[in-house]
């Protein structure tokens, strides 16, 4: 099989460190989404935000900002949708000189007593996507979240606010979750579904890096009929509001450990 077929050599023939170069004063660690309305409205607290870089794609431009958090500088950009986009944009970020991604967006539930925004921390993910076998050997699944989980947790209990944990099922095609194959994935014990984890957990790893990737609940699959809940962007802004403020938090105390290490 094509995808395992894999290559552990680190260098490609073309690599993100021949268009990317590190950026003086880069930030250590960099806070990302994938809403542009979330994006925007995080982005609109900092209005002395600085633009650092530009990731660039054959169709959009994706600014990297410079912003003063509280007491640290964090690196803020907004994901493209899908593995391949998403960790091609996280190796550039890695070659810009950040050493860690915050990563929050929305996921599809498989269980539906997790409620609507309820945040999620995956603690694994079933690499049902293309992109992370080109990164790590072949397996069903892949550790996430491997750095940070408990200052995370410790953050979210502090703060007040729940967290499921679980395992994620990181797919393609948001088109192709058919009710047999979800059911196959629930009996795994994926409690959710999303299109990056697996493949962000994997460039992590492979590049020495870090990222603290969770969740905020979205669409609903466990039902009779498919539930959209506050999968739109405009929808529920307020609570999305709250949930980006956290992955703020998360940077700074991420950037405040690594000062003290």
């Amino acid at each position: 099989m094509l995808l395992h077929e894999f290559d552990p050599a680190e260098t490609a023939i073309f690599n993100p460190s021949m268009v990317f170069q590190p950026v003086e004063g880069m930030p250590k660690v960099a806070v990302s989404c994938f809403s542009f309305v979330t994006f925007d409205r995080m982005l609109a607290l900092f209005p002395d935000a600085e633009v650092i870089a530009t990731m660039k794609c054959a169709s959009q431009r994706f600014p990297v900002y410079k912003v003063r958090y509280r007491d640290v500088d964090v690196a803020l950009y907004m994901s493209s949708v899908g593995a391949p986009s998403c960790v091609g944009q996280q190796e550039e970020l890695y070659a810009l000189g950040a050493d860690c991604l915050v990563l929050f967006g929305t996921c599809g539930v498989l269980d539906r007593t997790i409620g609507d925004c309820a945040i999620i921390l995956p603690t694994a993910a079933m690499r049902d996507e293309g992109t992370s076998y080109h990164y790590a050997p072949p397996a069903d699944e892949i550790e996430a979240n491997v750095h940070h989980a408990q200052l995370f947790r410790d953050l979210l209990e502090e703060l007040h606010v729940s967290c499921v944990n679980g395992k994620a099922w990181t797919t393609d095609s948001m088109y192709r979750e058919t009710r047999e194959k979800t059911a196959r994935r629930k009996e795994a014990g994926c409690i959710c579904v999303d299109m990056e984890c697996a493949s962000v957990a994997a460039v992590a790893r492979f590049r020495g890096k870090e990222a603290l990737h969770f969740f905020y609940a979205a669409d609903n699959l466990d039902a009779e009929e498919w539930d959209e809940r506050s999968l739109s962007n405009n929808a529920n802004l307020d609570e999305k509001d709250r949930i980006a403020a956290i992955a703020l938090e998360a940077a700074r105390r991420i950037t405040i450990q690594k000062a003290t290490v």
